[in-house]
């Protein structure tokens, strides 16, 4: 859309010019900067020789991924020296970065933004601890909208977003919550940066913001860009939404049919992933809302627990 916003002199919106910021995950850690946001140390990749140097003030394990990428396609956390070697053996033809590991769950902060930063609906997804082994480990994804958006998250968001300079957009942005204290991130519990997208979340992940806020994000974003306002109501009526996928290849404690026992009354998608979703989300998924988080990994433990 910033190509069409150039070539047709639309000047509401990104501009082709400008996108390398919002595109590129080494460009963005100037303006987490900015933000005051810490984020995790990272290399252009070039050589062997630089990447061990770089290993060397960061510690085992690092991650290395597109610079330009999405999904956590192409993704992978090498452990030791021989499988840095092998990554160069094999060194992919586009641009790659590597960071510092930093582990920790995953939040997003979501929001519709008007024409001043402004978020005109906020929202917040939490995810497991690495997106990336899902894909290459093929894991069950199970992740969830919270009911609340954390205050720190919600700070750091709009702070993010403020300085990226983003306006009149539906964004996704992606923060670590550290599960322990790490020198020159944080304390335990704080949010560090790792990715923006500046695009509603994947998958079916906006539905299940209209399940756990009571409200319909299409509206809201339509609103935006013909309004610059928000004219839904906020319900204050929040849940949790929770998404739990499985795969074909694999077989399963609890039968699709306990699980409409158990949940019939809180489920609101059951249905087949298109196959491009697969990788990432598993083939089949089970939607709820519920109340509580306990209630949450409750269901997911259900739904998700193999022979």
């Amino acid at each position: 859309d910033a190509r069409l916003r150039t070539d047709f002199h639309i000047t509401t919106g990104e501009q082709y010019a400008d996108i390398g910021r919002i595109k590129k995950k080494s460009a963005m850690k100037e303006y987490y900067r900015q933000a005051g946001i810490p984020s995790a140390r990272l290399h252009h990749v070039s050589s062997l020789e630089e990447a061990r140097k770089f290993i060397d003030q960061v510690g085992y394990p690092v991650v290395v991924k597109p610079d330009v990428g999405v999904g956590a396609n192409d993704t992978y956390k090498l452990k030791n020296d021989d499988e840095l070697q092998g990554f160069f053996a094999n060194y992919p033809e586009v641009p790659y970065v590597m960071e510092e590991f930093v582990q920790g769950k995953i939040f997003s902060y979501d929001a519709i933004l008007d024409n001043k930063s402004e978020p005109l609906m906020e929202s917040c997804t939490e995810w497991p601890p690495s997106i990336m082994n899902i894909v290459t480990d093929k894991l069950d994804l199970a992740y969830f909208v919270r009911a609340d958006v954390p205050e720190a998250l919600r700070r750091a968001g709009r702070a993010a977003v403020k300085a990226f300079n983003v306006r009149s957009r539906f964004v996704h942005l992606e923060f670590f919550q550290l599960e322990a204290d790490k020198p020159g991130l944080g304390k335990a519990g704080d949010f560090v940066g790792l990715e923006v997208n500046m695009r509603p979340a994947g998958g079916y992940t906006p539905d299940m913001m209209n399940y756990a806020h009571s409200m319909d994000v299409y509206q809201i974003w339509a609103d935006m860009v013909t309004d610059n306002r928000r004219l839904q109501p906020d319900l204050q009526d929040d849940r949790f939404c929770v998404y739990a996928g499985r795969r074909d290849q694999f077989s399963y404690v609890h039968s699709p049919e306990e699980i409409s026992r158990r949940y019939g009354n809180d489920i609101v998608m059951a249905e087949r992933m298109p196959e491009m979703m697969v990788p990432q989300m598993g083939n089949q998924c089970y939607t709820v809302k519920l109340r509580t988080e306990q209630e949450v990994h409750e269901f997911i433990r259900f739904v998700t627990e193999r022979r």
